[in-house]
């Protein structure tokens, strides 16, 4: 059974940058099964859900066009894990940021972390 893990730090400065790890386990992030990918979304407050993108199980990435120029997802296929970086961030990037298998529809989410930006 899949299940995800986000780990990284809660509070981050304006104009900086965001870095989120997301530790996969019971399954792999470069297996072609079903055609995995893996996907970034948060939660912004007393707003919906937002996509911000993913990275397929063969290394391809993709963004939501509204943040693709601050955003960059990667993986480390040795440790089994993948990668948020959000750069420039501002106080409307405050949110739980999920890792969530699938792209599209979704399956399994991790816990979320709570990431907060302020000086």
């Amino acid at each position: 059974q899949v299940q995800l893990q986000e780990s990284g730090p809660g509070l981050v400065k304006p104009s900086q940058m965001l870095s989120l790890t997301c530790l996969v386990s019971g399954g792999s992030i470069t297996t072609s099964d079903s055609a995995y990918a893996w996907s970034w979304i948060r939660q912004v407050p007393e707003k919906g859900l937002e996509w911000m993108g993913a990275v397929a199980f063969g290394g391809s990435t993709y963004y939501n066009p509204s943040l693709k120029n601050r955003t960059s997802i990667s993986r480390d296929t040795i440790k089994n894990q993948f990668s948020l970086q959000l750069s420039s961030v501002t106080p409307e990037d405050t949110a739980v940021y999920y890792c969530v298998k699938g792209i599209g529809a979704y399956d399994v989410w991790g816990l979320g972390t709570q990431v907060t930006v302020s000086s």
